[in-house]
């Protein structure tokens, strides 16, 4: 009975796509093609999803990316799309393999050295901090509000004065990732120290344990999945942080100056280029800081299959 009502509906979902599909090709031809590509695909991803196997997980969204990839470029290719408006993939692509060298180069001082070397520094000062706010009532009352003050400041009125004050080079791009990345950390590490429960501590005191020794074994395990949330959460405003602060002011390299002089010269195929090295870049940024977090907490009910 199972097996004939799968079937009835897949029969009913191939004969919506044939009825789509000719109603496609009278009313517009040229948009056939993509209604095809893009049926086509959802019916493999809705047949594949009823296997629950780890390739199949991998395979879903590999497709789905792949699809979205063809039909931008069928849709440039057939709408004759200038690409001063929308570049089509294969553009990019070219770009990509003919621009390797300036890639590496922007790669290395935007995310390496600006994104990193901040995302880095405002982890731990944030984590120093939050050990200190919990540490002192009157500095919880009295920092946190001055963070929150700091993080509701606009990155484009930061950056200029953040250029002026560290240099045209990655230092106040790194600075500029910092005062991103601080308060959410900082806000996250808080909350983890308080995870605690009153009985926890309470038997820690009881042993007569110092702080020290109770921050080491209690309320930083405890915080490990709320700095860990900050860290992933982050790992995308370094790299927005780093690249939007190369606008206001850089040397003849980097991903910020690069997509500002590539837009002036109409080099739209360069500047999606350079999102891509950007995507991912967040993406394997944010996979490792996850990779991490899974190892760290591995006891954590959120890490469990």
């Amino acid at each position: 009975m199972a097996r004939t009502y799968f079937f009835l509906q897949n029969l009913q979902f191939v004969a919506g796509i044939v009825i789509a599909l000719v109603a496609a090709r009278w009313l517009a031809p040229k948009a056939a093609p993509l209604l095809a590509l893009w049926l086509l695909a959802w019916l493999l991803n809705t047949w594949l999803a009823g296997f629950n196997t780890r390739l199949t997980r991998a395979l879903v969204p590999l497709i789905f990316g792949a699809t979205i990839i063809a039909l931008w470029e069928m849709m440039v290719t057939n709408y004759h799309v200038p690409p001063v408006i929308l570049p089509a993939p294969s553009q990019i692509a070219a770009s990509f393999a003919a621009n390797g060298s300036i890639l590496w180069t922007d790669f290395l001082q935007t995310i390496l050295r600006g994104a990193l070397t901040g995302w880095l520094i405002g982890a731990a000062a944030a984590v120093l901090t939050a050990v200190a706010i919990d540490r002192s009532p009157f500095l919880q009352r009295g920092l946190l509000p001055i963070g929150n003050f700091v993080a509701a400041l606009p990155i484009v009125g930061i950056a200029p004065i953040l250029v002026m004050w560290f240099g045209f080079d990655w230092q106040s791009k790194a600075a500029v990732v910092v005062v991103m990345v601080f308060f959410p950390i900082l806000v996250n590490m808080v909350a983890g120290l308080k995870a605690t429960d009153a009985m926890q501590r309470d038997l820690m005191a009881s042993w007569a344990a110092p702080y020290g020794a109770s921050l080491w074994k209690l309320r930083l395990p405890a915080a490990a999945p709320f700095l860990f949330n900050g860290l992933k959460i982050t790992t995308t405003l370094a790299l927005i942080g780093a690249i939007v602060a190369e606008f206001f002011g850089s040397p003849t390299r980097g991903m910020g100056f690069r997509i500002s002089t590539a837009v002036g010269r109409l080099d739209l195929p360069l500047v999606w280029a350079e999102i891509v090295v950007a995507a991912l870049a967040g993406t394997l940024f944010y996979g490792l800081v996850a990779l991490i977090e899974k190892k760290v907490t591995f006891w954590h009910p959120s890490q469990r299959n």
